[in-house]
């Protein structure tokens, strides 16, 4: 029969020893841990042989206190893994800027050779405004010393209107490079193709497809991706035409099922999707 443990009387009653006195302090957790022993049955698996390690044998050479070091070590490398990219996030925005009211015209080819003259432009990405026929852009630059004399240029004009230069409050955000084109014809597939942002979930890719055919021209290819954790979705949509990817930039701020769009040139050609191979 299990034995049953008593019960004192006085278990509900408050304790009336001083509170840093009924607690335990880590020394003493440690001290606990050190009476263990590590090879006793009860700390294997019952599918656990003697007659192999089973990666267990590095874990019984660790005493109690070396197992906490060890996780300790471990967790303070993550906290500075986290400082060093936030430290690297920050140095990106302080070597870039913000572009606003660029021309739709404007191609980042040309944005990035206006800024070539403040010092090396590393990155240009230049997005659809919704609420305006104009567009704004980021610009990164290799060094801080770019990105401040690249605040002189406010007021140029570009196109048809003078752009307006500020300090970037955000990083770019880097492209898989894996997604760029890897080949002239993909180059010419970036031309007519366009990115698009912020669509209402409940707007099919029929619709879509629609959408841009009756504003702007023949869709050739068409990609709606979108996941349970945002709440809206994004499309690549390739034209038969460049001028079509043209016109279709001014559809930024339009609605679409009950969202305003954003359009912006894409990066990346929208390429067929690979069969998979059928399972034997």
């Amino acid at each position: 029969m299990a034995a049953v443990a008593e019960i004192p009387a006085d278990a509900n009653k408050m304790d009336s020893k001083p509170k840093a006195e009924s607690e335990f302090s880590v020394q003493k957790l440690v001290d606990m841990f050190t009476k263990l022993n590590p090879l006793a049955k009860e700390f294997f698996p019952s599918s656990y042989s003697p007659n192999h390690d089973h990666g267990f044998q590095g874990f019984n050479q660790l005493s109690p206190t070396q197992f906490l070091r060890r996780n300790s070590f471990n967790q303070g490398r993550r906290r500075v893994s986290g400082r060093s990219l936030k430290a690297q996030r920050e140095d990106s925005i302080r070597r870039t800027v913000y572009v606003s009211e660029i021309d739709q015209h404007v191609t980042e080819e040309r944005l990035a050779a206006l800024f070539s003259s403040c010092g090396q432009v590393i990155d240009c990405r230049i997005c659809g405004d919704p609420h305006s026929v104009l567009r704004f852009a980021f610009v990164e630059f290799a060094d801080e010393y770019g990105a401040r004399t690249a605040l002189n240029l406010g007021g140029t004009v570009l196109g048809y209107y003078p752009v307006r230069v500020l300090p970037s409050k955000t990083a770019i955000l880097p492209v898989n490079p894996t997604f760029l084109p890897r080949s002239d014809d993909e180059r010419e597939m970036c031309a007519r193709t366009i990115y698009c942002t912020n669509i209402d979930k409940k707007v099919s890719q029929a619709e879509v497809k629609n959408f841009f055919e009756s504003a702007c021209g023949e869709v050739m290819r068409l990609r709606l991706l979108g996941d349970q954790v945002h709440s809206t979705r994004i499309a690549f949509v390739e034209f038969a035409m460049a001028e079509s990817a043209i016109i279709a930039l001014n559809c930024s701020g339009m609605l679409l099922g009950t969202q305003p769009i954003r359009v912006s040139p894409s990066k990346t050609p929208v390429r067929p999707r690979v069969p998979r191979p059928a399972s034997h």
